[in-house]
């Protein structure tokens, strides 16, 4: 009976309790064995690590059909189903895991300024710490490569485009009265304070198909996401006052921002290169409010301001000078949502509406325009693996445009609606190598056009800290503001960029390389000295922009010193507007050059900024000479420094002063309309407002944290 009791025991545990073998080898993409990887069947304990080898042995209980999980740091975790009871050994392949910080990143065209940004080319607001920007992005800008120094405009010229060539967002949405009003030769600037922006995305060309209606650039400004403290900033500067602040409470947080500005006294101890009547003024304000959400934020963003000024102008055409007064006011509202919902899908979207209002007065006329801009968008993305992720989404563009001349019954405008569908895929066939490929169809129902952009880059990593990068590029926008006001009988002026980028980035340097091709069609057209109600306009202009960039930053090299140096060469010509031929435009510069330096000096509790830019003169016509825009200007040399002494940790005394050694610039001329008793056309150099440009400012942080200071934002 103990016999059989033994033998029954024994047959139950062989068919309850039996165990099967699992065993196999894991590899890489190359064959080349895993050590260390974590092999387990899903739900239980059995499991083994490999061996040097690669190779793992375990036993189960398990029966039938069951997944087993083989997961290692740097791979993609395989989860495959196997048949317990009749497995045999395998070798299973681990593939490269594309979330890890050395993947390949594709860069071409763009710069990045941000904390959380694989493609860092500059600290975040570290291009608004720039000697002689005097807190203007755009000023800072120009001092990265595919950039044009217009002095007269104070906008941004990228890569032979014009300033209305470049688009500026805000968290996604679009700006579309990004600078300030002014009237002719007199720089304007940017509307935007560094003050309420965490990153900064700044691209020369190829840029996504999320993006539209330009045909060069696009200015991506990301602002903060919630606040850390609440703190208080004050402001007392020689051109006018600030304050800012931000509270935080458990989930919210608010942050504004707001100045005055008044150049008159400033005006009085510097001599201007301008007779005012009244010196510019300007009240302004920012506004961020943030809600954290469950699974995303949500972002409401106001900015407005309200300038004036009057002036009398010059003309070489006008013994008198004629009266400049201008008022304008502008408000901009952006309100946008990012968050996560489902299965690994991403729901970005938002509003914008912007309204400009300009009153001017030239003498004894009026002009008052009004622009109402609206921008409505949706997008998704799905991230369909680690190697897959799709994002589609669209857009849609209101504008109405009014403008009332005093001697004029009827107004000039117009209304434009702009519909926008874009997709896009991010794909990683590796670690090294990976494509963006995306199309974007847009319909104008002002112009009766629909048209397709396709778009693709291409990103190759030839070593651990370097890599190359190819974007090709359809793009296009409706024609400016001043054709469509007159006249809506155009199509779409078009743009194709061919781009080859190579970047190194090691440790605290940072090295990039780009050569490009731009070929621009459809340019409009118009055979009257200036564009007006009368001129007869086509779409048949055209041209092209070819040249190469070069950036190295250094941040590591000398203990303390930050520095970066740029240069472009550009080769461009353009027969569009009124031109007679295909010329190099006059705002371009053929060779380029800047360097910046950042110095922090511990005994004086200083740091220390030099800046020096350099343009190569840039061509204008002549009516004197008989070839079109055969002239030449001179040379521009600016070299221009600061200073940030902490008078204490929270208190800063800043010193800045532009273009020290009083270099007289020339951005230009302008010529007489008729020649004079001996047959010659006289001019009138276009030079700087002043020689220089003195600032000086006391900056006051008040917060929980003793060592929070607005250095940063200097």
């Amino acid at each position: 009976m103990k016999t059989i009791l033994t033998l029954l025991i024994a047959l139950i545990s062989t068919l309850g309790f039996s165990q099967n073998k699992i065993s196999g080898k894991v590899v890489d993409e190359k064959n080349n064995p895993i050590a260390g990887a974590n092999i387990f069947i899903d739900g239980t304990y059995d499991g083994a690590s490999s061996n040097e080898n690669g190779e793992f042995t375990f036993t189960t209980s398990e029966k039938g059909t069951k997944i087993l999980v083989i997961s290692f740091l740097s791979n993609e975790t395989l989860k495959t189903s196997i048949d317990i009871e009749n497995y045999q050994n395998k070798t299973f392949k681990l593939k490269e895991s594309m979330n890890s910080l050395d993947v390949v990143v594709i860069n071409a065209g763009t710069f990045e300024a941000g904390d959380k940004s694989k493609n860092t080319v500059l600290k975040p607001l570290d291009i608004v710490t720039t000697a002689g920007s005097n807190g203007d992005i755009v000023s800072a800008l120009q001092t990265l490569p595919g950039t044009q120094t217009v002095g007269e405009s104070g906008r941004l010229f990228v890569r032979g485009g014009e300033s209305d060539e470049t688009q500026t967002y805000v968290d996604g949405i679009r700006v579309a009265q990004p600078f300030g009003s002014t009237t002719q030769n007199l720089p304007t600037r940017g509307r935007f304070s560094p003050f309420l922006f965490s990153g900064i995305s700044f691209s020369t060309g190829g840029y996504s198909a999320e993006y539209g209606e330009a045909l060069s650039s696009v200015l991506l400004l990301n602002t903060t996401d919630m606040a850390t403290e609440n703190k208080t900033d004050i402001s007392f500067m020689t051109v006018g006052l600030g304050l800012a602040n931000t509270q935080k409470w458990k989930k919210s947080s608010l942050t504004f921002n707001t100045a005055y500005i008044d150049l008159a006294p400033y005006q009085v101890a510097i001599p201007q290169n301008v007779d005012w009547n009244k010196a510019f003024q300007s009240l302004s304000g920012e506004v961020v409010y943030r809600y954290e959400l469950e699974r995303g934020l949500f972002k409401l963003y106001a900015a407005f301001d309200a300038s004036r000024f009057d002036l009398n102008q010059e003309s070489i055409n006008s013994v008198a000078k004629t009266r400049v007064d201008l008022k304008n006011n502008n408000l901009y509202v952006n309100a946008s949502y990012k968050g996560n919902f489902g299965s690994n899908w991403q729901l970005t979207t938002g509003l914008s509406y912007g309204l400009g209002n300009n009153k001017i007065g030239l003498d004894n006329q009026r002009i008052d325009n009004t622009e109402h801009a609206s921008h409505l968008k949706l997008k998704l993305r799905k991230s369909l693996s680690d190697r897959v992720k799709l994002s589609f989404g669209a857009d849609y563009f209101i504008t109405k445009f009014d403008e009332k001349y005093t001697f004029i019954t009827d107004k000039t405008g117009y209304n434009s609606n702009i519909a926008a569908a874009f997709t896009e895929a991010d794909i990683f066939f590796s670690k090294k190598l990976a494509m963006k490929v995306g199309v974007r169809a847009v319909n104008n129902d002002l112009l009766d056009e629909t048209s397709i952009s396709p778009r693709t880059s291409i990103a190759y990593k030839v070593s651990k800290s370097s890599q190359f990068s190819f974007a090709y590029g359809e793009f296009e926008q409706a024609p400016r503001q001043d054709y469509l006001k007159f006249n809506s009988d155009f199509t779409n002026e078009r743009a194709s960029h061919y781009i080859l980028n190579y970047q190194y980035n090691k440790g605290k340097r940072t090295f990039r390389t780009e050569v490009y091709f731009k070929d621009y069609k459809d340019l409009v057209k118009y055979d009257t000295q200036v564009a007006q109600y009368d001129s007869n306009y086509n779409n048949n202009g055209f041209g092209f922009a070819k040249g190469l960039d070069v950036f190295w930053r250094d941040n590591q090299s000398v203990k303390n010193l930050e520095y970066w140096i740029s240069y472009s060469y550009i080769d461009t010509k353009r027969d569009y507007k009124n031109y007679e031929a295909e010329v190099t435009p006059s705002f371009v510069a053929k060779n380029n050059f800047s360097i910046v330096t950042k110095y922090w000096i511990d005994d004086w509790k200083s740091s220390v900024g030099l800046s020096y830019s350099f343009n190569s003169g840039r061509p204008y016509d002549d009516p004197n000479e008989m070839d079109f825009m055969n002239g030449k200007t001179k040379n521009y040399n600016n070299v221009s420094m600061s200073w940030a002494y902490l008078l204490s940790q929270q208190k800063i005394l800043f010193i800045s002063i532009s273009n020290i050694l009083g270099t007289e610039n020339v951005f230009g001329y302008d010529y007489a309309n008729s020649p004079d008793s001996n047959g010659v056309f006289q001019r009138k150099a276009i030079i700087p407002t002043a020689d220089r440009f003195f600032f000086v400012g006391f900056f006051w942080t008040i917060s929980e944290n003793k060592k929070d200071n607005q250095l940063n934002n200097l």
